[in-house]
């Protein structure tokens, strides 16, 4: 898999968190240390997506 494809699969998978802790956000059945884990999920891939996206810049 190449960088790129790598890169645009991440920030697909970080869109889709993103969505999926919205909803979890709004509904009042959803586990606040879920979606807190959520959101640390979103951060990681996040740091991912900005450490490969410097690596190319500077390459």
């Amino acid at each position: 898999m190449s960088l790129s494809s790598h890169l645009t699969e991440l920030k697909k998978k970080h869109d889709h968190l993103s969505m999926e802790v919205e909803y979890a956000q709004r509904s009042p059945s959803t586990d606040g240390l879920e979606i807190a884990g959520m959101k640390k999920q979103k951060l990681k891939l996040k740091e991912e997506i900005e450490r490969l996206s410097s690596e190319t810049e500077t390459a």
